[in-house]
C-alpha cells in the first residue's frame, strides 16, 4: 500500500468523525510528511526514518510540534493496523520515544484586558467575543452554533463538540444571559442563514461562492489585542477566564466542569444535564462582572478621548 493511500483514508476518516480543527492539523502534517515520503509505500518507511524526522522537527521547530507529529504519525498506522482495516501488522513508529517538554502554565489574561480588547472590537466581531465569554464555548462550538440552538423561551443555548473519543456530535445547555440574550438577538436580525455566525467564501471543493460557518478566525485576536494595547492572547483564554471569574465570585468547581463541558466530567451528566439554579446564578455573575468592566472601559476611553 502506497503511504499516500493510506494518509487519504485516514484523512477522510478524521473528516468524517473528528473536529474540523483535529482535520485542519493533520491536513496542515500531512503536507509535510507527503514531501517527506511521496512515492514510497507503508514498509519502505522504516523507524529510522521516521526518528530522524522527528529530531529535525524538535531542532528546527520545538518538542511540541515534534511530540504532536509523532503522536499523529502513530495514530495513522494504528488506523491502518486495526480493524476493519487490517492492512497490515507493524507500526514503524512504536518504540520511538516523545521528547520532555516543560509544560508551561496557560496564560489567563486579567479582566479588564479581555474587556479591552472585546471594546477594541466592532459589530459582528465583538458579538462573536461576546458569545465565546458569556458561553465559555470553545470557538469550534460557536463558530457552529445554529439558530435551532438558541432557544430564547426557556433562555438557553446548546453548545455541540466532538471532543469525546467516539468522535459523536454531544451536546451541553447553557444559561442565556441577559447580555448574550441581547447579543443573539441582534445576530437575528437580517440572518437568514441556519447558522448564528457565517461568512461568504470561495470554496475550492465546488467551485463557487458559498455561505458557511467559519472554520478559524485565529486572526482577529492579533489585530486586535495589539488595538487594545494588551499582550496577545487567543480565543482559548476567553472561556477559562470566564471560568476563573466564576471561581472567584465562588462558584463550585463541578459546577464551572459542566458549564465548560470539560471531558472529566461523566458523560451522560454533562449532555443530558438541565441546568437549573446554580448554573444560573453562576453565569449571571459572570454576566454582571463582565458589566461592571465594560462600563468602566468605555468610561476611560471616553475620558481619554476628552483629554485628546
Amino acid at each position: 500500500m502506497a503511504f499516500s493511500t493510506l494518509l487519504n483514508n485516514r484523512l477522510d476518516f478524521i473528516q468524517a468523525y473528528r473536529t474540523p480543527k483535529h482535520y485542519e492539523d493533520n491536513v496542515y502534517m500531512a503536507k509535510r510528511w507527503i514531501k517527506q515520503w511521496d512515492g514510497k509505500t507503508i514498509h519502505q518507511i522504516k523507524p529510522v526514518m521516521i526518528s530522524k524526522y522527528i529530531i529535525k522537527l524538535r531542532k528546527s521547530i520545538s518538542a511540541y510540534t515534534a511530540n504532536k507529529e509523532l503522536g499523529a504519525l502513530r495514530a495513522l498506522y494504528n488506523y491502518g493496523i486495526k480493524p476493519p482495516n487490517r492492512w497490515f501488522f507493524d507500526n514503524p513508529t512504536d518504540g520511538i520515544e516523545f521528547f520532555s517538554i516543560e509544560k508551561k502554565a496557560k496564560y489567563v489574561p486579567p479582566i479588564d484586558d479581555v474587556i479591552r480588547v472585546i471594546m477594541a472590537s466592532e459589530g459582528e466581531v465583538q458579538d462573536y467575543l461576546w458569545a465565546i465569554a458569556l458561553t465559555m464555548g470553545r470557538m469550534s462550538e460557536i463558530n457552529h452554533m445554529e439558530w435551532k440552538d438558541v432557544d430564547f423561551a426557556n433562555t438557553t443555548v446548546t453548545l455541540y463538540s466532538r471532543k469525546n473519543k467516539g468522535g459523536h456530535f454531544v451536546g451541553r445547555k447553557i444559561p442565556m444571559t441577559k447580555k448574550l440574550k441581547e447579543v443573539l438577538k441582534r445576530r437575528l436580525k437580517g440572518n437568514n442563514t441556519p447558522w448564528v455566525f457565517h461568512h461568504t467564501y470561495y470554496s475550492r471543493k465546488v467551485k463557487e461562492w458559498v455561505t458557511g460557518p467559519y472554520a478559524s478566525r485565529k486572526r482577529i485576536m492579533t489585530t486586535l489585542c495589539k488595538k487594545a494595547g494588551v499582550k496577545y492572547f487567543r480565543f482559548h483564554p476567553l472561556r477559562h477566564f470566564g471560568a476563573s471569574v466564576l471561581l472567584k465570585e465562588g462558584v463550585d468547581r463541578k459546577t464551572i466542569q459542566e458549564l465548560l463541558g470539560h471531558a472529566n466530567i461523566k458523560t451522560t451528566d454533562i449532555y443530558l444535564h438541565s441546568f437549573e439554579g446554580s448554573d444560573n446564578k453562576a453565569m449571571n455573575h459572570l454576566d454582571s462582572t463582565l458589566n461592571q468592566f465594560e462600563k468602566v472601559v468605555k468610561f476611560e476611553k471616553r475620558k481619554t478621548s476628552a483629554q485628546d
